[in-house]
Order: structure tokens, then sequence, then C-alpha cells
């Protein structure tokens, strides 16, 4: 009779264990089904949102989309047609003298915060790039409006890439240094023990290796300033003729798009979503080509080239 007792108080054990495992079971798996639907759902928030941007843009900008609007300087105030041709030639002008300040700043210092700098210096300026990262816009133009507008006294080109440029320069030294640290210190060993001085195995060996991170870096911060208009209000200050040098005043797609749409003429707003289009193609490209880079950097350091 106690053996039976017994028998029967381990089988009820085991079920109310059975049954706890299985409950605990459903619970988990109800709550992972609900993080990943949770997720899914933001992800999908993410890809609506881009295609929704694009579709309104393509619905409202491809009409004006021609060859007059490619080629053209923009229509006397009130006047139908016209085009944006200085504004994409100005943005292209600003992005290339940005690219001249910002680049090689930037690269310096992601290449010295790896491989020269101290522990607490690299701490301060990491942490300053971080800063630089957050600092709105607007600041960097009135910062190139002091230091180059001011003094000039004349709105220009230079002034608007100069604040671009110095956008551009955190997240290229950040992104520069993360990559020069992902190559391998047996590369470093090597060039070093073949007598090698430090600074030729860094130019030699250490960049060309990491120089697809690096793009992805440039490419990145380039799609960042592309579309920037607060810090050309202070600077570039727009144009709607062909530019007439480097020291005077430059259309840009942004402002230009800006102009357009606080106008009151129906005709200059098609043109501003056509030119917003074409600004979204532009980022777009320059996505794809950060795209590619950090792919070919990702087969370099995966032993795949």
């Amino acid at each position: 009779m106690v053996s039976d007792t017994k028998t029967l108080s381990d089988i009820q054990i085991k079920t109310r264990l059975l049954e706890t495992f299985r409950a605990t079971r459903m619970k988990r798996r109800l709550a992972d089904n609900t993080v990943v639907y949770v997720l899914s759902f933001c992800a999908l928030i993410i890809v609506f949102s881009l295609f929704a941007i694009l579709g309104h843009l393509l619905t409202q900008g491809v009409s004006s989309l021609n060859l007059a609007f490619l080629t053209h300087l923009p229509a006397p105030v009130g006047e139908k047609g016209g085009g944006m041709a200085n504004a994409m030639v100005g943005s292209l002008t600003l992005l290339a003298i940005a690219v001249a300040f910002g680049v090689p700043v930037g690269l310096g210092a992601g290449i010295y915060l790896s491989e020269y700098a101290h522990k607490r210096f690299a701490y301060i300026v990491r942490f300053t790039t971080d800063v630089m990262n957050g600092i709105p816009s607007i600041v960097f133009g009135i910062f190139a409006y002091e230091i180059l507008v001011a003094p000039m006294k004349s709105f220009s080109a230079l002034s608007g890439g100069f604040a671009l440029g110095i956008m551009m320069i955190p997240m290229i030294a950040r992104t520069s240094e993360q990559f020069v640290r992902l190559v391998p210190e047996t590369l470093r060993e090597a060039g070093l023990a073949l007598g090698v001085p430090k600074w030729k195995v860094t130019l030699d060996i250490i960049i060309p290796t990491a120089l697809g991170g690096i793009m992805t870096g440039i490419m990145s911060s380039l799609a960042r300033v592309a579309g920037e208009t607060a810090p050309l209000l202070f600077t570039a200050f727009g144009n709607h003729f062909w530019q007439s040098g480097l020291i005077q005043p430059i259309a840009a797609l942004p402002l230009q798009i800006f102009a357009f749409a606080i106008s009151p003429y129906d005709d200059w707003h098609r043109q501003a979503w056509a030119g917003a289009l074409i600004l979204i193609i532009l980022v777009f490209i320059i996505n794809l080509l950060a795209n590619y880079f950090v792919t070919r950097q990702s087969r370099i350091f995966a032993g795949k080239t």
C-alpha cells in the first residue's frame, strides 16, 4: 500500500513538472514570437516609410523632369519653365569642396587615433568627434560664416563647402579608426619585422588594406551632407545663375528646393518636387557606393579576395 502511494505521488510530481515545463515553454514561445513580430513590424515601418517617400516624390516630381529641367537655368520670377541645372552643378561643386576639406582631416584623425594616439588623448578626441556628430547642422553654418563669410564679406562656394566638410570630419574619423583597427596585427608586425618604418607600414600596408572601409565612411558622410540646407543658408546663400567662381554665391539643390517650395508659384512647387527627387536619387547612389565598399571590405577581412 505504501509502495502504491509513493508511485502515485511520483506520478503526480512528474505530471506537475511536465505541465509546468509545457506552460513555461508556451510562455517563452509566446514572448519570443511577440518580440519577433514587434521587431518585424518596426522593420516594415522603416521600409514602408522609405517607399512612401519615394512614391510621393515620384508622383509629385516626375511630371516636371525633362531635358529642360536638367539643362536650363531657373526661369524669371513668375514665369513657367526653366530648370535646376545650376543647382545640380552647384551641389556637386560643394560636395567636391567638402571632400577636399573633410577627407584629409577626418582620415588623418582616424589613422592617428588607431595607430599613434595616447589612450587619454585618444579618449578626448573620440569624445569630441562624438559631440560634433550631434551638433545641429546650422551651427556649422554659423561657424563657417564667422570663419570665412564675415572676413571675406561675401557668401561663397568655398564657405559652403567648408561647412559641409567640417560636418564630414567626425564620421570619417570614427569610421576610418574602426576599419584601420580591424586590419590584422600580423600585417603590422610583418612590415616592422622587415625594418620598414611605422609610417611607411601605415601608408603602404594598413591604409590599402582598410581602403574599402575608409571609402564607406567617406560615402556615408557625403550622403549625410548632400541634402543639408541650413549650413548653406549662411554660406553658399544660393544663386539663380551659373557659378562664376569659388568666392561667389553658388546654387545648390537643397537651397533651390527650399526657395521654390516657399514661393507662391505652382510651377516652382512642381520643380521643387522634381529637385527633391533628383536629390534623393543622388543620396541613393552614394549609399549604394557605400554599401559596395563595405561589402568589398568585409570580403577582404574574410580572406575571400
